[in-house]
Formats: structure tokens, sequence, C-alpha cells
């Protein structure tokens, strides 16, 4: 457990550390503040959760996000997806270096079930996530216009219902590091995985394959998104 903490701590400082000597490009770092008021390009990050697997594309929770932002007189002047399903924290890394990025003002990660799933070492998984953190950062041009979202409970669904206690431990273990690294950046990270367990495998709470949620779960989640977003794009 010392050595656990010890670790912990070290890790933070390193997290620390390579935000203070993160290196964007100047065009990267002026995004955050030129288009402050200006319509939103939002880029989001992820996995399965992010593409929507098994929903309609409408249906995927950054494009509701996009709409509902309009609702309340954002103009949204674009909102791309880079995920997929099974991706791992590398394989996002990957993802993001081999697109031809635009400029965004508003960015959103959510990675790491699939480490989870694949029993990768936790390690690795938090040394990526740091990677991908900062990635976020650079890509939005300041750390006021970055957002997290959790990692939902696939234990509470059918797929994973045989090993539902490890896997809700696990995914917690996941989360709190998540958690902790963005409350010391001072990172919003807004939490959907209760809306997971809470939802489980009720009538309508997933898609088709029993795994996944359903659009009405992500309209769930984006109603949880919703106020931290708006409160981001009004600082």
């Amino acid at each position: 457990m010392i050595v656990r903490t010890f670790r912990r701590i070290y890790t933070l400082l390193i997290v620390v550390g390579l935000l203070h000597a993160i290196s964007c490009t100047k065009q990267q770092n002026d995004i955050g503040e030129e288009l402050v008021g200006d319509p939103v390009s939002f880029l989001a990050l992820g996995d399965s959760y992010t593409i929507g697997q098994g929903v309609a594309e409408s249906q995927r929770w950054p494009i509701q996000l996009g709409e509902r932002l309009e609702e309340n007189d954002f103009e949204i002047e674009g909102v791309e997806i880079i995920a997929q399903t099974g991706w791992t924290t590398n394989d996002l890394l990957n993802g993001i270096a081999n697109t031809k990025l635009e400029e965004y003002n508003l960015v959103s990660l959510s990675i790491g079930v699939n480490n989870q799933f694949q029993g990768r070492p936790f390690e690795i998984f938090e040394s990526e996530f740091d990677s991908l953190l900062n990635r976020s950062i650079c890509l939005a041009g300041s750390k006021e216009r970055v957002f997290v979202v959790s990692i939902p409970d696939y234990g509470v669904t059918p797929f994973g219902s045989s090993n539902s206690e490890s896997i809700g431990e696990e995914i917690d273990m996941y989360n709190n590091y998540i958690s902790n690294t963005c409350d010391m950046l001072e990172i919003p990270f807004i939490d959907i995985t209760e809306i997971s367990r809470t939802l489980g495998d009720s009538p309508g709470a997933l898609a088709s394959d029993n795994l996944h949620p359903s659009g009405s779960q992500y309209e769930a989640w984006t109603n949880e998104i919703l106020p931290v977003v708006i409160e981001i794009l009004n600082k």
C-alpha cells in the first residue's frame, strides 16, 4: 500500500511536470484564446462508447451534445469523433497520430474500458492516459477547453453479468485514477458510471447487442454532460 501510494504521488508529479513542459505549437496554443465566443468545433476522443456502437449516428452522445448546445444558442461549427470499438489507450494514441486534425476549441476524452477488458497492465494505462490527456489539452489549446467522461460499468449488462463484481471493482480503479488526475489538473471529470449502473439492463437501456448503451441511455449521459460543457464554453 505504501509503495502504491508513493508511486501514485510520483505519477501525479510526472503529469504536472509534463503539463508544464508540454510543447504545443503556437497555432495550437492560440486556438483556445482566439476561438472563445466563436463557433464550437468539438472533437470527441474515445472508444465504442464515443462512436456509439450499436446505435444510429444521431444517437451518439457527442452528436446529441452538439444538438443540445445548438438548442442553448451555441453555434456548432462541427463535431468530429476519433474513436473505434475495441480501442485501448494505445489504439487511440495511434488513431490521433494517423488522423488529419482540424482546429478545435472543445475536446472530450473517454477511454480505458478495453484496457480493463483485455487485462492490460494498469501501469501502461496510467502512462498512456496521461499522454492522451496532454494531447487533448494541446488539441484544445487550453486545459480549460477539455473535459473527461468516466468509463461506464459493463458488468451490469448481460454480457458482463457472470463477472459483474470484479468488473465493477476494476472499472472503479480506472475511474479513480482518471478522476484524481483530472482533479489535480482542474479538468472537469463527468461521472456517467452511476447512470450506467442505475439503468443496468432495464428495458431500453442497452443497444441490441445487450452490451453497449442505447440512444436513450446516451441521452441520459448527455443530460449529465451538458451543464458542465455550457460552463466551460461560457468561461
